[in-house]
């Protein structure tokens, strides 16, 4: 028998006029990269257009102060994305900003022992002043101070975000808008973050104490309901496991994307190819899934644009 082969097709220039025509290139090449990345937004575009599909987006890494806090906070608005799970620093940083501080680009210039002299602190080539730092830690400790007593030792992590959320006025900010949206916003690693050290310094004075089991409880109610999940991962560690492990309640992920630098040689989970998750049913046997190999400060703007233009 004889099988039939589809060509690549090579990107044609004078035909592109549009992020969507150039991610439609993407797919019609369908081979390395180009094809990867059209195939993961093929994917999302079926999240996004599956009513019956619950999605999560999972956070590692800096993607708050990475540029992508808008895109993120445009999707909880849209109601495209349903959860986020997410490290405690993405969500420190988006409170940095809430709270009036600012991420800035580190000039080459400078050295890490000139920018500690200065008063700043260095995320690759990002830099925030510790000042900013020193607002948003007084801003959690007005807003710990606020809370009824009864709250300071019975809220889950994913309760607490959003009851601070409801208290912030900056619009452009996720928490904010993950809260007024019911977009509930998980972080299994919160307390390896300032935020995180700011709660256990004020546990230190008051009675405080969040439950994390209470959190797993929450997202597993939410789970089981749903007649499909999918999820749209950024990096890997803590937040891509909790991801992927709260859908063994179901059987796994029916659609999935990943956008990782991390390699799969050392077994980690962060490199791990999706295909992996088969076998510990965190996705389905006969899901869709892709994994894009690079940065999601650049790939993930570029599918998301592209799903929600076609």
């Amino acid at each position: 028998m004889v099988t039939v082969l589809d060509k690549v097709n090579h990107i044609e220039p004078t035909q592109i006029k549009s992020i969507v025509e150039y991610v439609n290139a993407l797919d019609n090449v369908g081979v390395l990269g180009a094809g990867r990345l059209g195939r993961a937004t093929t994917i999302v575009k079926r999240m996004f257009g599956d009513p019956d599909c619950f999605t999560y987006l999972s956070m590692s890494g800096p993607m708050v102060p990475g540029g992508l806090r808008g895109i993120v906070r445009h999707l909880v608005e849209k109601k495209a994305i349903q959860a986020i799970v997410t490290s405690g620093a993405n969500i420190v940083h988006d409170l940095v900003e809430a709270y009036g501080g600012n991420h800035f680009r580190v000039p080459s210039s400078k050295d890490d022992v000139e920018l500690r002299a200065a008063g700043m602190g260095r995320i690759g080539d990002i830099f925030v002043y510790e000042k900013d730092f020193a607002r948003f830690e007084k801003g959690i400790y007005d807003f710990l101070d606020g809370l009824p007593e009864e709250k300071l030792t019975t809220l889950a992590p994913s309760e607490f975000l959003t009851e601070l959320g409801n208290t912030l006025e900056d619009r452009s900010s996720i928490v904010k808008q993950a809260a007024s949206h019911n977009v509930p916003i998980f972080s299994p690693g919160l307390m390896d973050s300032m935020l995180g050290f700011h709660l256990y310094t004020y546990s230190t004075t008051k009675k405080l104490a969040l439950d994390f089991v209470k959190d797993l409880r929450i997202l597993g109610a939410i789970v089981t309901e749903q007649k499909k999940t999918g999820a749209i991962m950024l990096g890997g560690g803590l937040s891509k496991h909790f991801t992927m492990g709260s859908t063994i309640l179901r059987g796994g992920l029916d659609m999935a994307i990943q956008i990782t630098l991390d390699r799969p040689e050392g077994g980690s989970l962060s490199g791990a190819p999706l295909v992996e998750g088969v076998s510990w049913q965190k996705v389905q046997t006969d899901a869709n899934f892709e994994t894009v190999i690079g940065d999601a400060t650049v790939l993930f703007p570029l599918i998301i644009l592209a799903a929600l233009q076609s």
